[in-house]
């Protein structure tokens, strides 16, 4: 698929007059029409209902655009609930999945009435002890181990996964949290990371209906909803075909019809937790070229580095590359595209075939809206930029203010050691 940006050169300089280089940008318009296309592919499940991953972009104004669509949010951590919690996501609104987990985590998600979702069948003892109970809804993440494939191609391998529990384990843990008050259930799976076809979503469906069908038999379960969790994936690269969000939801519809209505379970909601599919295509970094090497190779090096954006460092991941102003000047020129930090690896591009890029022109690094401002870090006592979001209307509004120096010295306010900072 082409790839273009959702601004143009001409925005982008007037936005950098008031918020220099780098900062990343999310599409609002985007956003919004992704969400109505979830919402009507998923619309036949009367339960049907969203968890957007905070993890992938926590920001309070983005779930606040998710939250008029009835989503609620997928939170790992203390200050995800906390996050969540401050922007009135409350109850079953909330899915709390982590993996070990502090016991004072699970308390303050039981208190905000999110509903746990256990990694192991260890933590029932944990959960029991610290909330003095187990709560009446509570769900279990399942791991069916070895390798998870479409056709014959591996997608992933659960069997190395630290997540989850085994096909016994599971059915263990539901007669166990049965035994100790529990009366409502929920399974949730996640086998394969970014996938780029119509297949993962049902195929994982079809796995889970029929652990549900099982285990409501072995058990006696009262099974309300399966959590297809994350994995539905984006193009990153141009060649790439994006997924039809259509497409799966009606394949996970045919298999619901066909293993779940016969088992006497077609009250069961579904559940989602969409972090990249919902937000990665609707953000961009935009960063602007400040040096030329010319040495071994071709270097460019912008205001931007790993610190902003740490997957094409980290996993060597492909984010695609827009000069602004030559979208449509032929790709002759090869370069590597680098931060300044003290790494080899910090490089968002290797060998990638441009346009002449020219001293001051602004790049755009497309779809980093989901796990990249998110996996930011200080390394060089680089400092975090600000998140913008790009209106319906066109106007700008700052949603994260960039870092300062007196953010990166804040821990030292215990002492006076760093006082003469400014």
């Amino acid at each position: 698929m082409e790839k273009r940006p959702f601004v143009t050169r001409e925005q982008l300089e007037k936005i950098a007059e008031t918020y220099p280089t780098p900062f990343y940008l999310y599409d609002e318009k985007g956003i919004r029409e992704n969400a109505e296309r979830l919402k009507a592919a998923f619309s036949w499940n009367k339960g049907f209902r969203e968890y957007f991953a905070v993890k992938a972009t926590p920001n309070p104004f983005i779930l606040n655009i998710l939250k008029e669509y009835g989503f609620g949010t997928d939170c790992s951590s203390e200050t995800e609930l906390l996050m969540s919690k401050a922007c009135g996501f409350t109850g079953h609104h909330v899915m709390f999945s982590s993996n070990d987990t502090p016991p004072a985590e699970f308390k303050l998600a039981d208190d905000m009435g999110a509903i746990i979702n256990l990694d192991d069948i260890t933590h029932i003892e944990c959960l029991e002890k610290v909330l003095g109970k187990i709560p009446e809804t509570i769900c279990c993440r399942f791991n069916p181990g070895g390798v998870f494939k479409i056709s014959n191609d591996i997608m992933d391998n659960p069997g190395d996964a630290k997540y989850g529990m085994t096909r016994e384990q599971i059915a263990e843990a539901y007669k166990i949290l049965k035994s100790k008050g529990a009366k409502h259930f929920g399974i949730h799976a996640f086998l394969a990371s970014n996938t780029v076809t119509n297949e993962y979503y049902p195929l994982l469906a079809k796995i889970l209906f029929e652990l549900a069908a099982e285990l409501k038999e072995e058990t006696g379960a009262d099974i309300r909803f399966i959590n297809l969790s994350g994995g539905i994936g984006i193009p990153y690269r141009p060649d790439q075909e994006p997924n039809d969000i259509m497409a799966i939801g009606e394949g996970v519809r045919k298999a619901y019809e066909e293993v779940l209505v016969p088992a006497g379970m077609g009250d069961v909601a579904i559940f989602t937790e969409l972090g990249r599919f919902m937000l990665a295509p609707y953000g961009c970094l935009v960063t602007r070229a400040i040096h030329e090497k010319h040495t071994y190779k071709e270097y460019i090096g912008v205001d931007a580095c790993a610190v902003n954006l740490m997957r094409p460092a980290m996993y060597g991941a492909y984010h695609h590359i827009t000069v602004m102003g030559k979208e449509d000047a032929p790709c002759d020129h090869k370069y590597d595209i680098t931060g300044s930090l003290c790494e080899n690896n910090d490089k968002f591009a290797i060998d990638r075939m441009l346009p002449k890029i020219d001293m001051g022109d602004l790049l755009v690094l497309h779809d980093t809206g989901a796990h990249g401002f998110s996996m930011g870090y200080n390394y060089n006592g680089k400092l975090k930029s600000a998140e913008l979001l790009l209106k319906e209307d066109g106007s700008v509004q700052m949603i994260r203010r960039a870092e300062t120096v007196k953010d990166y010295f804040a821990t030292f306010d215990f002492c006076d050691i760093l006082k003469s900072v400014e």
